[in-house]
């Protein structure tokens, strides 16, 4: 049986009135998104710094921090509340503390994985997650294509924890979206595909409607 599927625009910026418009854009037909963070160190490139981000008070806000020291964020991460705050399992410190801290102020936390990384290798965080985000692009880069073999993962998580929510995040669009959709993930995260198109919420509906469909998918 196919899980609910929630396609999620995903934001990524190093521009305030860019961001503001790509805000106003996928507000029309969305309250959830994923605002993706970097600091140019862990991904190397830089975007918006997490001082300006802001979103609706009625969304519900993915914080995406591609970062090497998410301790050094909490302060602001408080302060913005977001309902899911996601950190690479790859980060340059032990991330359960944070975890600690965000779960106690009735945060959701999540864990990125980079292609690299095999689930079994970071349990120990997945276990205490809520989110688990299979990243299969390239970091801080919108639009880089995706790596199909990522949903290797997606068993090996489940097995892990049945209950977590599993994201995906690179390079989906049309041509791949269904077949993401049929892999036993609940969240698939699009950049480009939604961003960079002439009408945001014709792509979001097409993209929604193409995981609607059963059938064959390859």
């Amino acid at each position: 049986m196919i899980r609910t599927v929630s396609i999620v625009p995903a934001i990524l910026t190093d521009n305030k009135q860019d961001f503001r418009a790509q805000i106003e854009r996928i507000n029309v037909f969305t309250r959830r998104a994923q605002i993706d963070v970097t600091d140019g160190t862990f991904a190397p490139t830089q975007t918006l710094d997490i001082t300006n981000i802001w979103w609706p008070r009625n969304w519900e806000a993915d914080l995406h921090l591609m970062v090497a020291n998410p301790s050094a964020y909490i302060d602001t991460i408080l302060k913005l509340s977001p309902s899911l705050c996601i950190l690479h399992a790859e980060a340059y410190e032990d991330l359960i503390p944070t975890f600690q801290v965000l779960k106690d102020a009735g945060i959701k936390v999540g864990v990125a994985l980079l292609p690299s990384t095999f689930p079994g290798n970071v349990k120990h965080y997945i276990d205490v997650a809520d989110h688990v985000l299979i990243f299969a692009g390239q970091l801080g880069v919108q639009g880089s294509p995706a790596d199909l073999m990522q949903m290797e993962k997606i068993p090996l998580i489940r097995n892990m924890k049945p209950e977590v929510e599993i994201g995906w995040d690179g390079g989906a669009n049309a041509t791949n979206v269904r077949a993401l959709a049929h892999a036993d993930l609940d969240v698939i995260n699009v950049g480009s595909a939604i961003s960079q198109a002439g009408n945001p919420a014709e792509v979001f509906q097409e993209l929604v409607s193409e995981i609607d469909k059963n059938g064959v998918v390859l």
